[in-house]
């Protein structure tokens, strides 16, 4: 992974699960409202604004990326599309960059999970973030597994280039945990930070390996505020 140039992890705009999530939560339910299954949600009319700013801001950048590559998703792969139009580069699918599958805790709230599932949300407490896999899902380990793999791949592929992934808040953490070798505390402790949509977080390699540049940056969004200011 040391052989990229750059490396850039963005989250994908503002989605409808992320407005149903918010929503829920705030008011108590044991129950998302999706329509459709995760790997189908779309982005909301802001988040589509988001991914235009983004496109806009790399297009005006001489450090723009080289290669895009996206989560399958469509919230992520639609995101992914904005910024590979302005850049005049092909987007590339890679499943290993999806978001964590819950199993059968996909769709609740967390006070859902611990009304419906109570044994559960006790085994989610006692084994901790990292280590605990909901049946039919992924734990966080095993996302990072398959991160592993997809990084050794893309350095290999694209060695010497900039590389911007377009992918989902626990990859991005779990990309930190991998490429700057953190503990699983360390891990775990930034986790409860909630990434803002198309925020970037970036690696530059400074001839040792790569270095963390960004985290959680939004700037293309304050750049688009600013404009929206100015008309």
């Amino acid at each position: 992974m040391d052989s990229f140039e750059w490396l850039g992890a963005l989250r994908h705009g503002e989605s409808a699960g992320n407005v149903a999530a918010d929503r829920a939560e705030a008011a108590g339910e044991d129950v998302i409202d999706a329509e459709v299954p995760d790997h189908l949600v779309e982005l909301t009319a802001t988040g589509r604004s988001q991914g235009e700013a983004v496109a806009r801001w790399w297009r005006g950048r001489d450090d723009r990326p080289e290669v895009v590559i996206a989560s399958p998703y469509r919230r992520a792969h639609d995101t992914a599309a904005m910024i590979s139009r302005a850049l005049s580069v092909p987007v590339v699918l890679d499943e290993r960059i999806r978001d964590r599958e819950l199993g059968i805790l996909d769709g609740l709230t967390y006070r859902g999970v611990a009304a419906r599932f109570p044994d559960e949300a006790a085994r989610r407490t006692y084994l901790g973030k990292f280590f605990y896999r909901p049946p039919g899902g992924e734990s966080w380990a095993d996302v990072a597994l398959r991160l592993r793999t997809f990084l050794a791949d893309a350095g290999r592929v694209h060695g010497g280039r900039r590389v911007l992934l377009v992918t989902h808040e626990a990859v991005i953490h779990l990309c930190r945990y991998l490429i700057e070798d953190l503990g699983i505390a360390e891990v775990e402790d930034l986790a409860r930070r909630r990434l803002a949509n198309t925020a970037l977080t970036s690696w530059q390699n400074d001839g040792a390996g790569l270095r963390l540049v960004t985290f959680d940056d939004t700037a293309p969004i304050r750049a688009m505020a600013t404009r929206q200011e100015n008309v």
